[in-house]
């Protein structure tokens, strides 16, 4: 478990904050200036994918681990 925790910690961490950022840019989650924002509609999912690849590498380290 402790080889897969430096990459699924930031990959749960960089999820979070790219789903955020999404559903800020496209205008799902109100009440902010990134509110309706082309950018962070753009960046939400780039910083989510790479956030999900870093879990999926900390599950298959730990997998190849046992």
């Amino acid at each position: 478990m402790k080889g897969s925790l430096p990459f699924v910690v930031p990959g749960v961490i960089l999820g979070v904050l790219g789903l955020v950022w999404l559903l800020q840019g496209v205008d799902v989650l109100g009440g902010s200036a990134m509110s309706g924002s082309p950018l962070w509609a753009t960046v939400g999912p780039i910083v989510l994918v790479i956030g999900l690849a870093l879990i999926v590498v900390g599950i298959a380290r730990r997998r190849r681990a046992r």
